[in-house]
């Protein structure tokens, strides 16, 4: 990863929901629109190798989702998928360039594939990594579960959060050394940079995540998982999925899923786990450069990189 290469991104609010939110734009502005959307407790800035490495091609924009980044925190600390799709549908509609391509990760994917299927129209070409939420087999489980139970374990789990303080690092090493406890695949370079760019600076000195900690609290939202599908039938473009063989999402070819979609295929990266941007850049920049190009796609093909 060449981080000493231009462009830098400037930096950009809007309103959503009445939440301010961030996003960066890398410039470019006339060559075709390319979102980047993060996924949960991360930041913008962890597209930035990706984002410097299509920007000569490409009007590169990468959002904080609310509670995330430089983007504010939900007022009353819940965050409902509803909000995350209605922001990103305020986004694309403010930069007014239709057909665009969206990139998302995890959180990120699932939030872009809702986007998707609601307003197919309005898409050229999605990639998802590891972007479809729970498989099948947990998705019965959970709704498996009595909804009373659900509620109230969210509401101790609230109160618990809610009584809680905030992790503080006393270094920048220290805080570094937990994000390469979350993401083992991370070089040193890669950890400070999303480090750096993921933390605050308190009054004592110390270091606090710049994401809400209410994000850990899942609020109950009916059918978020099993309505799925009906999101991804309608999407009509294009449409990459990304699979790290490391990681703990399910492979959607394996499991069914894949099934939904009108056009899609499954890359599988090895020695790659969840960050399978991060772990394995030069390979997944290489299969995104293909496929945003418009090289011909086998429909629920698999490829392993």
């Amino acid at each position: 990863m060449d981080s000493h290469a231009a462009p830098s991104p400037t930096s950009h609010f809007y309103t959503s929901l009445r939440t301010r939110l961030h996003y960066l734009d890398w410039g470019n502005p006339s060559a075709p629109t390319l979102i980047l959307v993060h996924g949960g407790f991360d930041h913008a800035r962890s597209w930035d190798w990706t984002a410097r490495a299509l920007a000569k091609d490409y009007h590169v924009i990468a959002p904080d989702l609310r509670g995330h980044g430089d983007s504010s925190w939900s007022t009353d600390g819940a965050y409902m998928m509803s909000s995350f799709v209605y922001d990103l549908a305020q986004l694309v509609d403010l930069l007014d360039r239709s057909p665009l391509t969206i990139v998302g990760h995890s959180l990120g994917g699932s939030i872009s594939l809702r986007f998707a299927g609601l307003y197919p129209d309005k898409l050229r070409r999605i990639v998802a990594i590891e972007g479809l939420g729970l498989a099948p087999k947990l998705v019965s489980e959970r709704g498996a579960r009595p909804a009373p139970d659900v509620w109230r374990e969210w509401i101790e789990s609230r109160r618990a959060s809610a009584a809680r303080t905030p992790r503080r690092y006393p270094t920048i090493e220290a805080a570094i050394g937990r994000m390469r406890e979350r993401n083992e695949h991370l070089t040193v370079e890669q950890a400070f940079h999303l480090t750096s760019h993921g933390v605050n600076r308190n009054e004592d000195g110390s270091y606090s995540w710049k994401f809400d900690p209410y994000l850990n609290v899942t609020v109950p939202q009916a059918g978020l998982d099993e309505e799925l599908p009906h999101f991804w039938q309608r999407i009509t473009c294009p449409t990459l999925l990304c699979l790290g063989a490391d990681s703990w999402a399910s492979n959607p070819v394996k499991d069914g899923r894949i099934r939904h979609f009108r056009d899609a295929r499954l890359i599988e990266f090895a020695n790659a786990g969840h960050w399978l941007h991060h772990d394995q850049f030069d390979r997944f920049i290489g299969e995104l450069r293909g496929f945003l190009s418009g090289e011909a796609v086998d429909r629920r093909s698999v490829l392993r990189s």
